[in-house]
């Protein structure tokens, strides 16, 4: 039996559906600035190169990494309204420190990365949310819910680089309120749009959030956030142990679907701009175009998997979401003869790196694609020399980019939402917050190591090394999931309390 008034119903989707704002707001925060994060880095601080960029992303997921499990233990023992609050108004303070990053004479880049930084440590309410909506949906409501959750957030990707991208119309130099010692450019009116967006999710916070917590079968109880109203069903469904082999099995899962996205994202601007010898501003937005169609697509693939988990269930469509993501970043190693433009302007003292003394004497129209511009002041394109790389490795086509942007768009957002289904699910009724936290801590990690592993492995090795990498990882994941496939199940399930 469902016990529920409808007051409790329409009060708890309306705090769901706040919850989702928040996701929303949290995934914006990212993805505003991630494709113009390379081309402000170089113009705010020449010293920085292109390893430190993958540390400038990572920041993000550090800050997030370290709040998420605080965050969630918090939720666990308080009013989820607090550290909500706090979580979002930090990144609030962050977004406004990073629109004044250029204003120091020197270290702007560790500027940048105290920002970025501070902006992932707000973000760590990711857990309170993810927490807040495992505890206040039944198990039938569950899928949805958290399809509906990532799909906010695909949808915060996708606006997210909108933003950016509608926002390159102001420019490069854009105006300067000397009086406040801001310019406002197309670096940083997106993050300060997104700290506008975070006082108004403040406000929503406070105006219509309430606590609520059913069990798995959809019947109300009382919630330890909150003096609120509740039967006591808590006690009789909580019985019995959480699957730990299956708990840590799904972070790893998480922790491998969001590295090699993470990996996709870091690495678009510049394998573009490396490929296709296209500009900053260029690079930016025609990335931002690709990232916000991608975006588009995950939404949609979030509707029809609420749908598909209903006939084949969520370890099913999981598995298949791994095998496109595979074949997404398969398609992408670089094949062919051709060779990208060469970023020659970089040469100093007549070397360059990896290349014999023998092949320095040849004659210049026997090196490949050179290419010196008739104006010097020009920002420099192509693939720079100093990639040694960049001499013997054939360009990745046009084609085999968008293409691969269409797998991983197809792969990752199902990865993504199954994972968390299904974690939520085995974890069961009992408080999700500390869980959460470490899921998310989880996901955290891997965009740290993602996007210094490939920062460090292209520029280094080249996009042949770095994607066959991430190939065997994949696979791996794959053979993780077969082994611990029987026991993704969901614990009421699991203690014969409901039927699969």
């Amino acid at each position: 039996d469902v016990v529920e008034s409808q007051e409790h119903y329409k009060s708890r989707w309306r705090s769901i559906w706040i919850m989702y704002l928040t996701m929303f707001l949290s995934s914006v925060g990212f993805s505003i600035v991630i494709m113009s994060v390379w081309p402000y880095l170089q113009k705010i601080d020449p010293t920085a190169d292109a390893s430190f960029l993958g540390w400038i992303i990572a920041s993000y997921s550090i800050g997030q990494m370290v709040a998420s499990p605080l965050f969630g233990l918090w939720s666990n023992y308080r009013p989820r309204r607090e550290p909500l609050v706090i979580s979002t108004a930090i990144s609030v303070a962050a977004n406004c420190l990073y629109a004044y990053v250029h204003v120091p004479h020197a270290h702007n880049k560790y500027y940048m990365l105290t920002a970025r930084a501070l902006v992932g440590f707000g973000a760590g309410n990711v857990a309170v949310v993810r927490s807040y909506i495992a505890g206040a949906t039944s198990l039938t409501e569950r899928t949805s819910a958290m399809a509906n959750t990532s799909a906010c957030q695909a949808v915060g990707f996708i606006l997210g680089p909108v933003f950016q991208t509608c926002f390159t119309l102001i420019g490069e130099e854009g105006v300067t309120w000397k009086f406040l010692c801001l310019q406002l450019n197309m670096y940083t009116a997106p993050v300060l749009f997104g700290a506008l967006l975070g006082v108004i999710n403040i406000i929503l916070i406070f105006a219509i959030f309430r606590e609520h917590r059913v069990d798995d079968m959809g019947r109300q109880y009382k919630s330890i956030n909150s003096d609120g109203e509740g039967s006591d069903v808590l006690d009789q469904n909580t019985e019995g142990s959480i699957d730990h082999v299956a708990v840590v099995a799904l972070n790893i899962l998480f922790f491998v679907i969001l590295f090699v996205f993470a990996v996709f994202e870091t690495i678009a601007t510049p394998l573009t701009m490396d490929m296709y010898s296209w500009t900053r501003k260029e690079a930016v937005f025609y990335n931002g175009i690709i990232l916000s169609v991608i975006g588009i697509e995950s939404v949609i693939v979030f509707m029809v998997v609420k749908i598909l988990s209903k006939k084949t269930g969520e370890r099913a469509i999981l598995h298949a979401g791994l095998l496109i993501v595979l074949v997404g970043f398969f398609i992408l190693l670089p094949w062919g003869k051709k060779l990208p433009n060469i970023q020659w302007q970089e040469i100093k003292n007549n070397s360059i790196p990896g290349t014999a003394p023998s092949e320095m004497l040849a004659p210049f129209w026997s090196l490949p694609e050179l290419q010196l511009p008739s104006n010097h002041t020009a920002e420099p394109v192509g693939c720079p020399v100093t990639q040694s790389w960049c001499l013997n490795t054939p360009m990745i086509y046009l084609a085999q980019y968008i293409s691969s942007d269409v797998l991983i768009g197809l792969g990752y957002p199902v990865c993504n939402v199954m994972s968390y289904t299904l974690y939520s699910k085995v974890l069961g009724p009992k408080p999700q917050g500390v869980y959460m936290g470490w899921l998310t801590a989880s996901g955290s990690g891997a965009r740290i190591l993602g996007p210094v592993f490939v920062s460090q492995i292209y520029t280094h090795l080249g996009p042949r090394w770095a994607f066959s990498l991430i190939c065997g990882v994949v696979v791996v994941s794959l053979l993780l999931l077969e082994i611990v496939y029987k026991r993704l199940i969901a614990f009421s399930v699991r203690y014969g309390r409901m039927q699969e």
